[in-house]
């Protein structure tokens, strides 16, 4: 099985809000939907997770609220808020034109004159 992708700089927080853009989730769910939906190609540790989930709290990005989890334990569930909902459509668009930016790095031919090395 191939190793887990580390997860690129500053796109942590995309996908939070992006999975938090459904419906609200504890963070041991948002953990397990993430990796379930990149067939575990990526795996975000607790240690990275819990702090974006702090940090976005405190910029009302997110709305925490003690619940009960299908099991019965109690847990803090988080829910995008209407700042999230704008964040998270910048965040878009910029992982948009960043993506778009590197395709073309990446699919450029050798300009004439260049030689390879």
């Amino acid at each position: 099985m191939t190793e887990p992708l580390e997860i690129v700089r500053g796109t942590l927080d995309l996908m939070i809000l992006k999975t938090l853009s459904w419906a609200p989730m504890h963070g041991l769910a948002i953990l397990r939907w993430i990796e379930q939906t990149t067939r575990a190609q990526l795996e975000i540790e607790e240690g990275a997770l819990y702090p974006a989930l702090h940090r976005m709290e405190q910029k009302k990005w997110l709305h925490a609220e003690w619940r009960y989890t299908e099991q019965g334990r109690k847990a803090r569930f988080y829910r995008i808020t209407a700042g999230g909902r704008k964040q998270l459509t910048a965040e878009l668009s910029r992982w948009t034109r960043s993506s778009a930016a590197i395709a073309l790095v990446i699919a450029a031919k050798s300009p004439e004159g260049m030689a390879a090395r």
